[in-house]
């Protein structure tokens, strides 16, 4: 059964940092993408990062970028999202799913709230 879980969200002031995890069983994690979406209220679902299955190549949202850093641990079965200079745009529900070829992987997990607030 795939299962993505992703944690590390919480209520953080502008200009301050967060690292989300998401953590994955169920499946091959080493030979799959995996990817950051968030959803803001009342908003779409946007994509926000993607990493490859290797680690090697990864791409940006032009909103996160300089600002973000995805990552994966093949090991862990852990993929994450660093998150600095945060803002209140970024607040949002983040999720992460995995990916095969040119389709996701599964159903979307529960999130992890991220609030950016004074």
């Amino acid at each position: 059964q795939v299962q993505l879980v992703e944690s590390g969200g919480g209520l953080v002031q502008p200009g301050g940092s967060l690292r989300l995890s998401c953590a994955a069983s169920g499946f091959t994690f080493s030979s799959y993408a995996m990817r950051w979406y968030r959803q803001a209220p009342g908003k779409e679902r946007e994509l926000v990062a993607h990493i490859a299955n290797t680690g090697l190549v990864t791409t940006y949202a032009d909103s996160v970028k300089g600002r973000f850093t995805i990552s994966r641990d093949n090991a862990k079965k852990t993929a994450y999202l660093q998150m600095n200079s945060l803002n209140a745009e970024d607040t949002a529900v983040y999720y992460c799913r995995a990916r095969w070829g040119l389709a996701d992987f599964g159903s979307w997990g529960q999130g992890t709230q991220v609030t950016v607030s004074s």
